[in-house]
């Protein structure tokens, strides 16, 4: 799995929400900037400010990566539910498809709060809610039972992005906006795009389904995509507010 990819990928759909929402954040007058969860540095390298970058990330192998698509960033591997920073240093702090892998998403917010100056800003930009995952046709309607299976299986809290909102009120975060990225109705994704949703989907189902069964399924899903009758939508959240 080339996660990289996939976090360019995931960057992607956010691209524009991030824009308008960095913007009303003040990240052009910001001196430091944090982002809790950095992986491979997808989001970092398309930040465009005078603020000094900082990520932190508990995998070192990714940090790895990022130092290679980042150089001159601050990057530390660390945890979200401990933050290693002192408190309010960052103008802004951030994730990006974070909170449902965390243990205790409630804990890692109140540690962004912690860690960002008094009016600064706390964003999570992408939050997705796998409960409601749209499959159409409905025979590859058990592609996202499945998935949201495989990702409780390995800690995650599919259905988050459900709950952004309130778990901001919980931190004491006022929220300025929640809401949830626009999908078009008309775009097809790519082949290069549909192969990496399907890799994903392998690397979280190989425990669970049989491959034949899988085989199966990736050739409805492409015929479906091909007669222009495919609908795959997972509800993604977005929330900020000042702190």
């Amino acid at each position: 799995m080339d996660w990289h990819s996939r976090f360019l990928q995931q960057a992607a759909w956010t691209r524009d929400l991030r824009v308008t929402l960095f913007e009303c954040a003040g990240l052009s007058r910001s001196r430091r900037v944090l982002e809790v969860g950095c992986g491979t540095g997808a989001i970092l390298s398309d930040l465009v400010t005078p603020a000094a970058i900082n990520g932190l990330d508990m995998k070192f192998a990714r940090l790895i990566d990022a130092r290679m698509h980042v150089p001159g960033t601050a990057l530390i591997c660390g945890n979200a539910l401990a933050l290693p920073y002192p408190s309010e240093v960052f103008d802004i702090t951030f994730c990006h498809f974070l909170l449902l892998w965390v243990r205790d998403p409630l804990k890692a917010l109140l540690e962004m709060k912690r860690v960002t100056c008094r009016g600064g800003a706390v964003l999570a930009l992408a939050e997705p809610d796998y409960n409601s995952r749209v499959d159409k046709p409905n025979t590859l309607a058990p592609l996202g039972q499945w998935q949201t299976e495989s990702l409780q299986k390995q800690g995650a809290d599919p259905g988050l992005g459900k709950r952004l909102g309130d778990l901001f009120r919980e931190a004491g975060i006022l929220p300025i906006e929640v809401g949830t990225l626009r999908q078009s109705e008309t775009r097809v994704p790519s082949p290069v795009e549909r192969d990496l949703e399907w890799a994903v989907l392998e690397a979280d189902l190989a425990d669970l389904i049989p491959t034949q069964e899988m085989h199966r399924m990736k050739l409805l899903d492409d015929r479906a995509w091909k007669r222009g009758e495919r609908v795959l939508y997972v509800p993604t959240y977005f929330a900020w507010g000042k702190v």
